[in-house]
């Protein structure tokens, strides 16, 4: 079968993936190129991301980086970064940020759309059952491409915020990422939050979407795309805010109060826990 540019092949990548990647770096460029309303400072680089230390200029970059970083991967190349604890991922970022000049929401629009494009060109040769090297561990084609998606909403939800503008998260965008982060969370799993706690959840997405289970024992941390039988807790959340709160942007009880996220079972007030149980690298 002959392949066209651009084109992702069956098996390589799950249904609708690609336009998610695809879609999501080009509403992270759309928000860059806003034009800036009167009254708000012209040098829209220098704002501050919420709850970052981070300027939008150093998100930007940092999305490009990253996104550059990914499609190296696709390809198959080693890229160390880290040793894929939040905190070397973390110190990477500062590392790669400091050695990278560019800030200028404009340029920084073009490469985070040119290596989204580049990601899915490479990841076009890759054998679906095959495993790359990545920042958290070996994953196959499909996982690493909901990893860069995952990372993409984040913080394009972060400079979406930071400019006024609609995020770009949605119900469907957010099922994509559950590969990523089904593998992810037993390696970001913060080991002061889960020591000596025993539990069993069930996860599901409002809506009719994915569902999983997290089991902890005594800080150890498993995960399965099927929920355990007989959970401790059962967690229903609307799917947006399910990813915002995986990826620490928000904060759960606001989550709760507004009955976004509701919990039940044997052990109901596990629910408020169980984002905490995580840091978002």
């Amino acid at each position: 079968m002959t392949r066209r540019t651009g084109e992702v092949l069956p098996g390589v990548l799950p249904a609708g993936l690609a336009e998610a990647i695809r879609g999501t770096a080009g509403d992270i460029a759309a928000v860059l190129r806003t034009p800036v309303p009167a009254g708000r400072p012209a040098d829209t680089a220098g704002l501050p991301v919420p709850r970052s230390t981070w300027t939008v200029g150093e998100a930007a970059a940092h999305l490009a980086q990253a996104n550059a970083l990914m499609a190296d991967l696709a390809a198959g190349h080693e890229r160390p970064y880290g040793d894929g604890t939040p905190g070397s991922l973390a110190e990477a970022n500062e590392h790669a940020l400091a050695g990278f000049g560019e800030r200028e929401p404009g340029p920084l629009a073009e490469m985070i759309t040119a290596q989204a494009d580049a990601f899915l060109t490479a990841v076009e040769e890759r054998d679906p059952a095959g495993l790359l090297s990545t920042p958290l561990g070996r994953m196959t084609p499909a996982v690493l491409g909901s990893y860069l998606l995952t990372h993409m909403l984040g913080h394009g939800y972060d400079l979406a915020l930071a400019l006024n503008r609609p995020h770009m998260l949605d119900a469907r965008r957010v099922a994509l990422t559950l590969p990523f982060m089904v593998q992810a969370m037993p390696r970001v799993a913060d080991p002061a939050a889960v020591a000596g706690l025993t539990a069993s959840y069930a996860v599901r997405l409002r809506g009719g979407g994915p569902r999983f289970g997290v089991t902890v024992t005594d800080g150890t941390v498993r995960t399965d795309h099927e929920p355990p039988s007989r959970p401790d807790c059962t967690i229903l959340t609307e799917p947006v805010a399910f990813l915002l709160l995986g990826l620490g942007r928000i904060d759960p009880w606001p989550v709760i109060a507004r009955g976004a996220a509701l919990g039940w079972g044997r052990k109901p007030w596990l629910a408020p826990r169980f984002p905490r149980l995580f840091r978002a690298p």
